[in-house]
C-alpha cells in the first residue's frame, strides 16, 4: 500500500522524505530492523520463572519505525501466543516553499496499538494481527504570503495584497492539516521473527514489517486575508467575502486544488 503523488503539489512531499523515502496510501507501513538495535530490546527472561500459565512471563522493549520511537510490553497468553502492546511518538519541523506559499510545518506522529503474536510453527517466526487503537499522526502547516508576492491555485495566478489600513487589506495567510487517521481504530497485520519471552539471554532483537489500514489521508486547507488579480493591486478582495468574484474564484481554485491532491493520494 502506498501514499502516492498526493504529496507532489504541496507541503506533504517533505513528509515522504521524513519517513525514509517511503509513501503510504490507505495504510501505514511499519518496520523494525535488528541492525539498528530496535525492539523489542529488553529483559527476555520470564517475570515469574516458576509459572507457565498466561501472563506468567513479560518483556519490555524499545523499537524504531516510520511511526517513531516507541516502547513495547509483551506477555504470554499460551505456548504459541503472546500479547503485545506498543506506543510510538515522533515530532519534526519542516520548512519549504511551493506555488508561492512558504510553509512552516510540523510533523507529529503519535500512535499506540495491541497485537497478538502468533507462532504457528513453534519457531521464532510470527504473524501478528492487531488493532491500532490510538492514532494522532498528522502534519500541520502555516503559511504567510508577503504582500505583493504571487501564488498559484489550480493554474491561476494571484497576488497577496499589501497591508492597507484604509481598505482593511491584509496579506494572505494559510493553515493546513494533513490527517493520517481517517480510519480509527485501524486493523494492522505484521510478520516477523523473534520471541523475546523465549530468548535465553537478557537481550533479543526481533524484526518485523507490516501495515496498518489507517485510511486515505485527509487534507484541510484554509486561506485568509486579501488577494488581488493583478500585481498593481487594482483588483483586490477579502477572500472571505462570499459576494466578491475575486474571492469566489480564489476559494473555487483552492477547492479544486485540494480535490486534485486528495484524488491523487488514493490512486
Amino acid at each position: 500500500m502506498i501514499y502516492r503523488a498526493f504529496f507532489y503539489s504541496f507541503f506533504p512531499l517533505i513528509f515522504l522524505n521524513t519517513l525514509s523515502g517511503q509513501s503510504y496510501p490507505s495504510s501505514m507501513f511499519a518496520v523494525r530492523n535488528s541492525n539498528t538495535v530496535i525492539g523489542p530490546v529488553g529483559p527476555a527472561s520470564p517475570v515469574s520463572s516458576n509459572a507457565n500459565g498466561p501472563f506468567s512471563k513479560g518483556a519490555v522493549g524499545f523499537d524504531v519505525s516510520p511511526l517513531g520511537v516507541g516502547l513495547e510490553l509483551t506477555t504470554n497468553l499460551g505456548r504459541h501466543l503472546n500479547l503485545r502492546t506498543s506506543g510510538s511518538m515522533f515530532s519534526h519541523p519542516i520548512n519549504f516553499t511551493t506555488n508561492g506559499f512558504r510553509a512552516d510545518a510540523q510533523l507529529r506522529l503519535a500512535s499506540a496499538g495491541t497485537s497478538l503474536d502468533i507462532y504457528p510453527f513453534g519457531s521464532a517466526f510470527r504473524v501478528s494481527p492487531g488493532i491500532l487503537f490510538y492514532n494522532q499522526n498528522r502534519l500541520t502547516a502555516v503559511s504567510m504570503i508577503a504582500g505583493g508576492s504571487s501564488f498559484t491555485l489550480d493554474g491561476d495566478t494571484f497576488y497577496s495584497a499589501n497591508a492597507n489600513q484604509a481598505t482593511g487589506a491584509t496579506p494572505l495567510s494559510g493553515r493546513a492539516l494533513l490527517s493520517l487517521h481517517t480510519t480509527r481504530p485501524a486493523f494492522s497485520i505484521t510478520g516477523g521473527w523473534g520471541n523475546p519471552l523465549t530468548h535465553r539471554g537478557h537481550w533479543s532483537f526481533p524484526v518485523e514489517a507490516g501495515v496498518a489500514f489507517v485510511g486515505s489521508p485527509a487534507l484541510h486547507v484554509k486561506l485568509a486575508g486579501w488577494a488581488c488579480h493583478d500585481q498593481a493591486q487594482t483588483q483586490c478582495a477579502d477572500i472571505a467575502n462570499p459576494d466578491n468574484p475575486i474571492a469566489l474564484q480564489v476559494q473555487s481554485d483552492l477547492n479544486a486544488e485540494v480535490s486534485k491532491w486528495t484524488k491523487t493520494s488514493i490512486h
